[in-house]
């Protein structure tokens, strides 16, 4: 720690920690936020590849799965949210449905 407070004392490097490009990105911006009809892609069969050697020829062991969950996140909020309204949407089409059946046995 103390090499990198001399690079940023030295009069050369002093511009690198005000600038915003050099700022690490937040951990919220990092990850791509995906919607629930994508859920599918981390755990089914058809995106999972077993790579054995990277891409400089040296023997490694992970899947595809592993760089899915580094670069995307499934968003929450929209979950929640959507499963909220299609449990609203499910409950007003039985209220018009038990109506329905009301004013048909009336008539």
């Amino acid at each position: 720690m103390s090499s990198q407070e001399e690079i940023l004392s030295d009069g050369r490097f002093s511009c690198v920690a005000r600038d915003p490009r050099f700022w690490e990105m937040p951990e919220k911006e990092r990850k791509v936020k995906i919607d629930k009809r994508f859920r599918a892609m981390f755990h089914d069969k058809k995106f999972k590849l077993r790579y054995t050697v990277d891409k400089r020829g040296r023997p490694v062991n992970y899947t595809s799965t592993e760089n899915l969950r580094k670069f995307y996140a499934l968003s929450e909020s929209d979950s929640d949210l959507s499963e909220s309204d299609s449990k609203e949407v499910a409950v007003k089409k039985k209220k018009k449905k038990k109506a329905k059946g009301k004013g048909e046995g009336d008539s």
